[in-house]
């Protein structure tokens, strides 16, 4: 039985963790994404969750995370449909 795979043109759910905070109003910047901080270790650590249209989509958030300096610590795909 072939396992299912994941296509650069398919929605799927994503698990992104940055450390540093990122405020609640940058999720509509962020394809949507929820947003939720967390304190880890004497730092702080951003996650954001939700479904990504396509990996254009992933690429532009994590572009724009760089762009505003943050550093990227997992970037996880949880699920898919296929």
């Amino acid at each position: 039985m072939m396992k299912p795979r994941l296509h650069p043109d398919q929605p799927a759910f994503y698990r992104i963790q940055i450390q540093g905070h990122l405020g609640q109003h940058w999720s509509e910047s962020m394809a949507g994404l929820t947003i939720s901080v967390t304190r880890e270790r004497d730092r702080s650590v951003t996650t954001l969750s939700g479904e990504v249209l396509d990996q254009a989509a992933l690429m532009g958030v994590l572009n724009g995370l760089y762009g505003m300096g943050y550093t990227l610590l997992s970037v996880e795909c949880q699920s898919f449909s296929n």
